[in-house]
């Protein structure tokens, strides 16, 4: 009996094209494989199958329908320019020539970030999302999120930022979360602006207890020294993205390690702001 080989000057030329041939497709493993097939087969199912609207539940192709986005993003709101905070006629202050309003805390005490543009309210119903994004990973929160920031900063006067940077999450936390929130707004937003987003360039370097369960003062004491900067942001205007922001210290925390490594502005994102600190 003769056996062949592909390196046999008895086995053909055509024999052995053909087997490179048969066995391309079975060298790409089959977990990869079956990704790209459920890729694929959800992409589809998308556009075929409507879903549910993640506010009201009706039916929708996108995260939100029609009707609960055009309603909830156009929440007249005066906020303080440098924290976002919601503001009455009576706690409103200018510092002087600047047409901008303020809120007094901002003015007594500045903190280190420049300026602050938030969407709306944490509160019902948006608030939903923001959970949805942070503990359940529905990341295309996040791309409603970042659409909105952006549609707010056009139609904002300030400036355009050099590079984008989400709020970065503790090495412990990323693990057990498996995806940084922040940066599932932030890349989204940085492309829209067309700006260079980066997530490496601010890390947190000590993992700190959640802020929800302190105090004002109990906050800023906890953040005081979470960061470090291992990029080059000397004289860069650096835009700082987060889901939700409270009291405003892990973002003033983050802008003041930001200013001391040389940068020159720092401006804040965020999808949602606490109506009090």
């Amino acid at each position: 009996m003769r056996v062949f080989s592909a390196s046999s000057r008895h086995f053909s030329d055509l024999a052995v094209m053909n087997a490179h041939r048969f066995c391309l497709p079975f060298r790409t493993p089959a977990a990869a494989r079956a990704r790209a097939i459920a890729s694929a087969l959800k992409r589809l199912a998308g556009r075929a199958l409507p879903g549910q609207c993640a506010l009201c539940g009706n039916l929708s192709q996108e995260l939100l329908c029609e009707a609960c986005d055009a309603q909830y993003w156009n929440e007249p709101r005066l906020r303080c320019a440098t924290c976002a905070l919601p503001l009455v006629a009576s706690l409103m202050r200018r510092e002087r020539e600047d047409v901008r309003v303020h809120c007094a805390a901002c003015l007594a005490s500045p903190p280190a970030f420049n300026d602050t543009l938030a969407l709306a309210d944490y509160r019902a119903p948006l608030d939903t999302l923001a959970v949805e994004l942070k503990f359940r990973a529905r990341l295309a929160a996040g791309e409603t999120f970042a659409r909105h920031l952006h549609a707010a900063f056009e139609d904002s006067d300030l400036p355009v930022p050099d590079v984008i940077v989400p709020v970065p999450l503790s090495r412990a936390r990323l693990v057990a979360r498996g995806y940084n929130q922040a940066w599932a707004i932030a890349r989204p937003l940085a492309r829209r602006m067309s700006v260079r987003g980066d997530a490496s360039i601010v890390a947190r370097v000590r993992h700190t207890s959640a802020q929800s369960r302190l105090d004002q003062q109990t906050r800023r004491r906890n953040v005081a020294s979470a960061f470090a900067i291992s990029g080059d942001v000397r004289g860069k205007h650096v835009g700082v993205v987060d889901d939700v922001m409270t009291s405003g210290a892990t973002l003033d925390a983050l802008a003041r390690t930001l200013k001391l490594s040389g940068a020159r502005r720092v401006t804040n994102f965020v999808a949602l702001r606490t109506p009090k600190d």
